[in-house]
């Protein structure tokens, strides 16, 4: 079945509703959580990952992509479902046993996903990612040509961090993050993130659209205390960071209903947290990566001058504005540029190595040249540079 065809969108001010935004979304990213996809527990028994769960979510995705829709989904449950078959009561916190539990699970957690999809013409295909795979820019071209290709063939992608190598240094440790980095790799139109509750925080009265993400919202922001999931609002709060500074719209909504989560959507009900990015603020490509998901190789500070040059006149990064250099790169890295302060608010490709950098930091062009024995060139080019917001 191939996938439906593929238009692109301009975030801009002819959308004024989330229910406008739906209507036109054409690329789709579905997070589920494993809340979602266990049972609610009974007194004295685990909260396990079910069969009907995941079949459940499997069936609404389905309903999406026979709505002409391309839809990746990034799933949680694998520990979880291991957790059942080794009997676990608590999501362990060993590396290893997690490692164990998502070794366990995986294989018959995309089993359940295969079957039900087979049932509406649907393939899948499983695509384990780690925080390394998207963090290095061939990696990342590699996952989005990936991604791509099975959209256009019409097969569902299912993604999931891979638990069962990565270690700490390289975990996401949360499908939330994963799934706004995934939005942005892929240029969704909308990320849906769908999990036990369908607003902010648990407030008394549901903030219902938020378009700007508050140090005050921030502060109220906690982790989650269930005993076979991670994160909690301050991820989904992370998560739409990302995707709102990306111009891409999300929306956290609650699975547990008892309704028809696609017609709900769709309809336009007044249910879930609708996150909306700001006119014009749609980062495209390549700046996406820069800004959000690469892993700057080192630092450089640079004085006021060099900082308004970037800020307001979309200059090139130079040599002469630089101070301070930090880190161990090479030319083609990506790497972090602050203010006098110690502020980030660049990050850039360099063009030349931190030896090279501390040998011609502050200099002009013909000094440089006179010192490298070559013409100078920006250390980053506006083209491989994105500002990042506050």
């Amino acid at each position: 079945m191939p996938g439906p065809q593929r238009k692109i969108l301009k975030m801009s001010s002819e959308f004024r509703s989330p229910q406008e935004l739906v209507s036109n979304a054409n690329r789709i990213v579905v997070k589920v959580g494993t809340s979602i996809l266990a049972e609610a527990p009974t007194e004295g028994h685990i909260c396990r990952v079910t069969r009907h769960c995941v079949q459940s979510v499997a069936s609404m995705v389905g309903s999406l992509w026979k709505n002409k829709r391309e839809v990746v989904l990034v799933t949680s449950g694998a520990i979880g479902v291991g957790m059942g078959i080794l009997k676990l009561k608590r999501r362990p916190r060993e590396l290893a046993k997690l490692q164990a539990a998502a070794a366990t699970g995986q294989g018959l957690l995309m089993q359940w996903y295969t079957a039900r999809f087979e049932e509406d013409g649907l393939h899948a295909a499983q695509i384990l990612l780690t925080r390394g795979d998207l963090e290095d820019r061939r990696r990342y071209l590699n996952a989005k040509a990936t991604i791509l290709t099975l959209l256009k063939a019409g097969i569902v992608p299912i993604i999931n961090e891979n638990d069962t190598v990565s270690s700490e240094e390289i975990r996401y440790g949360d499908n939330d993050l994963l799934s706004a980095h995934v939005a942005t790799l892929v240029e969704a139109d909308l990320l849906i993130l769908i999990s036990d509750v369908d607003r902010l925080l648990g407030t008394p009265e549901p903030l219902r659209i938020i378009t700007k993400i508050t140090p005050e919202l921030e502060r109220l922001a906690r982790g989650t205390t269930k005993v076979i999931s991670t994160g909690g609002m301050r991820t989904k709060l992370e998560a739409a960071k990302i995707v709102m500074a990306s111009g891409i719209p999300m929306v956290l909504i609650n699975g547990r209903g008892g309704y028809d989560l696609v017609e709900m959507i769709w309809a336009g009900e007044d249910r879930g947290t609708w996150f909306l990015p700001e006119k014009g603020s749609r980062l495209r490509g390549k700046q996406r990566w820069l800004a959000f998901t690469g892993k700057p190789a080192g630092m450089i500070q640079v004085d006021a001058g060099a900082k308004a040059a970037l800020l307001t006149q979309g200059r090139s990064l130079l040599a002469s504005g630089i101070h301070r250099v930090n880190g161990g790169f090479r030319s083609g890295d990506l790497i972090s540029v602050r203010d006098e302060t110690g502020r980030e608010f660049a990050r850039g490709i360099v063009q030349y190595s931190s030896a090279e950098l501390e040998r011609i930091r502050g200099l002009k062009s013909d000094a440089i040249a006179a010192l490298l024995g070559r013409k100078a060139q920006e250390v980053i080019h506006r083209d491989s540079l994105v500002i990042l917001r506050e």
